[in-house]
């Protein structure tokens, strides 16, 4: 069956962007940007250390520069994870556990803004636990991934063929959330620069990008019932889901409690992707046919 003409559009742009976006020389120039404002940042607090810049807005301690550096590292896979939805439900999901370890590993260093430098083990007393956690959930999180990746390529992920109309509709979806997290990114810079909101900007935007991608998965569940109604897909899909739904609330949750449930989430997704094959293969009862059953009531009413 022929396309609509709108999905056809969207299709187009949808591999544009896509191709654009892998391609080396993107990257490249991706990274490149990276380095130059990590250093840039660098070198502007310093000279605010030295007195040269007297700009109030411009903090003074060198681990802010470290903590920009791994907010748009993280922007940086959030667009791979935009893309990374028109894929197999356990490669999004799998996306979403490496954008979950990065967080953690910020989370880690975020606290380190508020320290003096020389960093001073008083100073630092206070924040040293909760940032063994988040580093320590942060590596549980990265060997977890491996699992549950490992169960991807043991399922029949790589036996699913997509029927053409379902995947120009998650090219939609895609779409539309790359839209959503463009103007969240714009508006985060805003509230930071403008409003000097700093770190909480940065929050905010992820905050509201993982409930954005609750939504998005829950679409993708119902626009796979026209491809496949199959109750294990279904229940994947939608496990898949309330993992999103567990990460979005580690987001917010305060120290200790967001490790537990991050590792507890990523627990669940590999648990799910164990049960999923399993399940899929096993023999189901033959259907009762209409006529057997009506002859059985008439032998039984006799």
């Amino acid at each position: 069956m022929a396309l609509p003409a709108p999905l056809v559009w969207v299709r187009r742009v949808y591999r544009w962007l896509h191709r654009g976006w892998e391609s080396k020389h993107v990257q490249h120039l991706v990274a490149t940007a990276l380095i130059t404002i990590f250093v840039g940042a660098l070198l502007l607090i310093e000279l605010r250390r030295l007195g040269v810049l007297s700009w109030e807005w411009l903090p003074s301690n060198h681990f802010h520069a470290v903590r920009l550096g791994f907010n748009l590292l993280l922007a940086v896979e959030v667009i791979g994870l935009v893309f990374g939805l028109t894929g197999s439900p356990g490669r999004t999901l799998g996306r979403q556990f490496e954008i979950l370890s990065l967080i953690l590993l910020r989370q880690s260093l975020k606290e380190l803004v508020h320290a003096s430098e020389p960093l001073k083990w008083d100073a630092l007393r206070p924040f040293v636990w909760p940032m063994a956690t988040d580093a320590a959930g942060a590596v549980a999180v990265f060997a977890l991934v491996g699992v549950f990746y490992k169960l991807q390529r043991e399922g029949d992920e790589a036996a699913e063929h997509t029927p053409e109309l379902f995947a120009a509709s998650k090219e939609a979806v895609a779409l539309v959330v790359l839209l959503i997290f463009l103007i969240l990114a714009g508006s985060g810079v805003g509230n930071a620069v403008l409003r000097h909101e700093g770190a909480a900007a940065y929050d905010s935007f992820f905050e509201t990008l993982y409930t954005v991608l609750v939504f998005a998965d829950l679409t993708i569940v119902f626009l796979s019932l026209r491809h496949s109604f199959s109750y294990e897909s279904v229940f994947r899909s939608s496990g898949y889901a309330v993992v999103t739904v567990l990460i979005r609330i580690a987001l917010t949750a305060p120290p200790y409690l967001n490790v537990a449930l991050g590792v507890g989430a990523t627990v669940l997704g590999i648990a799910l992707a164990a049960a999923y094959p399993g399940t899929a293969e096993a023999p189901r009862p033959p259907e009762p046919v209409a006529g057997t059953v009506r002859e059985g009531h008439a032998r039984r009413a006799r």
